[in-house]
């Protein structure tokens, strides 16, 4: 083990896309086939068969991802082909491979038939051939309830509510949006600024929040978006004066296809929702209860942003799940575990990440897995001592940072 201030560590292979269905990512544990739910819905039906694929084709595990997307893992290029005419077959995947190069799609979770997220969606989905060829992980967030729920999520062009009711389209990055008078009003002006974005040399940047070109005229960021609302709440879902549907939560955003079939069997349910905070929302009667799913908001595995690790994965050098497992409500605040320096289970910082490198970790203090560590080459065992010796200090009244001060004098 060593501590202190060293050089970042070399940064891992970045592909600069996102996996689908029709181009799968190879991985550690084969290819990694991402589905993207239309509406961000999925019939009970369908959820059903996205279960039987995973066990058939897979590995029978099942990813939900911080853009709402569902994934399988697991997949040989051997049984790809059955797998896509399976998932075409059942409504999951489009049958035109074109249209995974559109932006991805997110909605909030919450929205109903005739509100304002469904209409600008539909009305974006029927002009959607109208937006210019943009860059592969560019996304589009349509949140215009009346508390956005998806700030916090990666989107280029967001659709909003204003605190007033007016609605909004907001670049990434800022703050304050333009306000426009109807959902056919925020297609058009997301329709343009993305235009905008292409020809302004967006292209370059790669993704809205890193594009520094002053906004055009006729798109004035002058309001701010409504206070947003909180994450759904695991339980009960009420929608109106009665229950609606239930809330079940993933651990560490994965789960075995069994536990998910438990989850949507009876027929009492009609539809799974899905979102990007590791929680589905299952419409109908729900099981208040299923093996390997979660039901207490109190349970750290929600919160804490954990990949897939080795051998999972084949830019990680070390398991994640298992040292994720055992930290697991021993550490306050954020906390995220990473196979290698990409971090791609977390961009923002986080106040206490370990980062996968030659087969140890580096512990970074308040960053990113690609920041300096203060400590390196720890072996998981190493890992726990130093988090025990964190929590026998704060019960003194001292801090992670003076632990890792420690550490450095030393």
């Amino acid at each position: 083990m060593t501590t202190g201030q060293r050089d970042k560590p070399v940064a891992p292979r970045i592909k600069g896309w996102c996996p689908g269905a029709w181009r799968p990512m190879a991985s550690g544990d084969g290819l990694l086939v991402r589905v993207r739910p239309p509406l961000g819905r999925l019939s009970r039906h369908q959820m059903l068969a996205l279960c039987e694929a995973a066990e058939t084709f897979g590995s029978g595990l099942i990813e939900l991802t911080s853009r709402a997307n569902l994934q399988l893992r697991g997949v040989s290029e051997a049984s790809w082909p059955g797998l896509m005419d399976f998932l075409v077959e059942h409504g999951l995947v489009d049958p035109d491979p074109h249209s995974e190069r559109r932006p991805q799609l997110l909605l909030a979770p919450d929205w109903q038939a005739g509100d304002a997220t469904f209409e600008a969606v539909r009305l974006l989905e029927a002009r959607l051939d109208e937006l210019p060829a943009l860059p592969a992980k560019w996304g589009l967030a349509i949140d215009a309830g009346a508390a956005p729920l998806l700030g916090e999520v990666s989107a280029d062009l967001r659709i909003e509510c204003a605190a007033a009711g007016t609605l909004l389209v907001r670049t990434d990055g800022r703050a304050l949006g333009t306000p426009v008078d109807s959902p056919a009003a925020a297609v058009a002006l997301l329709i343009r600024l993305a235009h905008w974005f292409v020809d302004s040399g967006g292209r370059e940047a790669g993704r809205m929040r890193r594009h520094a070109a002053p906004l055009p005229a006729w798109a004035p960021a002058v309001m701010a978006p409504a206070a947003p609302g909180p994450r759904l709440a695991l339980g009960p879902y009420l929608e109106g004066k009665g229950a609606w549907g239930r809330v079940v939560g993933l651990p560490f955003g994965r789960a075995p296809a069994a536990a998910l079939r438990a989850a949507v069997d009876s027929a009492a349910v009609s539809a799974v929702r899905v979102t990007p905070w590791r929680r589905l929302l299952v419409e109908g009667e729900a099981p208040t209860a299923v093996q390997g799913l979660l039901d207490d908001n109190r349970d750290p595995r929600l919160s804490m942003d954990v990949c897939p690790g080795a051998p999972h994965c084949e830019q990680a050098s070390v398991e994640t799940l298992a040292l994720a497992e055992r930290l697991s409500g021993r550490i306050e605040g954020s906390v995220h575990v990473s196979g290698c320096a990409k971090g791609c289970a977390r961009q923002a910082p986080a106040g206490l990440c370990l980062s996968g490198r030659d087969g140890r970790f580096d512990l970074i203090v308040g960053g990113r897995a690609d920041g300096a560590p203060v400590a390196t080459g720890l072996s998981e065992a190493e890992v726990i001592a130093l988090i025990s010796r964190h929590r026998e200090d704060e019960r003194r009244g001292q801090g992670v940072a003076r632990v890792f001060c420690h550490g450095r004098q030393k």
